[in-house]
């Protein structure tokens, strides 16, 4: 009798400790599922569009506090349905120069912008919600600001490259967003182009219509058409339309090299997921072996 108490004793003891290792295990589950929607998550860099700043291979922490994190259904984004996108109260806002990470704004087709959950940019932030941003000479430019934009020397490089007439021999495509004849712009050559804030609104025009189609179409989930000098949004005539969103205009610090607004337009604020703040770990894709110097890094 003795022996199955104490046989009892040690099964009990044995299950009350597995029951406290799987409740530690949950919570650390829980913990770590918490921090990855509302506070850092860790992406790995897999191209140069951001060198000198960040290089392939470097893995970078990004900073949801300061938008905060968001909350939507991924299953219905996974199938490409449309989400609702709620974000939490952040600390702080997005500013110019900041290095973003964010869902690529198309998920299938290049006239209509979406969530896609495959595909993850890093790109630096030139200009915020409210800004007139416009390329001169392959520079950028916010009216009203008087500091740098983006990788100055990079912009310098490719201004060398275009006024040489070499762009064909470095692969660069010349024409930019919106892709259009009656607007026709260039990486050149871009812009003035506003850059919608939420409540703010646009008088609808031929230009307007092109430049914004996109957003619009997003926000409202109805189509955007021209009929003579009339714009339809589904069947309600509109003569301006005011933004239910903010966006921003993000480009690669290597701008020879750089799928990025330039290209495809606008970034809507929710398809964020936050900035880019630290390389915690960098690894040279040629060698593996670990770029010592630049662990914990701070990214600028």
């Amino acid at each position: 009798m003795k022996i199955a108490k104490q046989n009892m004793r040690c099964f009990s003891k044995l299950v009350d400790r597995l029951l406290s290792i799987l409740l530690l295990l949950c919570g650390l589950v829980v913990f770590w599922t918490i921090s990855q929607v509302t506070a850092f998550v860790s992406f790995r860099i897999p191209s140069d569009s951001m060198e000198p700043a960040l290089l392939p291979g470097d893995n970078i922490l990004v900073n949801k506090w300061i938008m905060g994190g968001r909350i939507f259904d991924i299953w219905d984004a996974s199938e490409k349905k449309d989400v609702k996108i709620f974000r939490l109260s952040g600390l702080g806002k997005v500013k110019r120069n900041d290095i973003l990470v964010f869902n690529f704004p198309y998920s299938g087709r290049w006239d209509s912008l979406g969530l896609n959950l495959k595909t993850y940019y890093v790109k630096r932030c030139v200009a915020v919600p409210g800004d007139t941003f416009e390329i001169r000479n392959a520079h950028y430019k916010v009216y009203g600001y008087k500091g740098t934009l983006g990788c100055v020397a990079s912009q310098d490089r490719l201004q060398q490259i275009l006024s040489a007439g070499e762009e064909r021999n470095w692969g660069i495509v010349m024409r930019a967003y919106p892709n259009d004849s009656l607007v026709n712009w260039t990486i050149k050559e871009f812009g003035p182009f506003y850059i919608p804030t939420k409540g703010k609104s646009v008088k609808m025009n031929t230009i307007n219509r092109i430049l914004y189609k996109n957003a619009i179409e997003w926000e409202q989930k109805k189509k955007l058409v021209q009929q003579g000098d009339v714009f339809l949004l589904n069947d309600s005539v509109i003569q301006e339309y005011q933004f239910k969103e903010d966006y921003y205009f993000v480009a690669g610090d290597k701008v020879m090299n750089s799928k990025d607004s330039r290209y495809w337009g606008l970034l809507p604020e929710k398809f964020i997921v936050g900035k880019a703040t630290l390389i915690w770990k960098s690894v040279d894709l040629n060698t593996d072996e670990i770029r010592w110097n630049r662990v914990f890094k701070r990214i600028e």
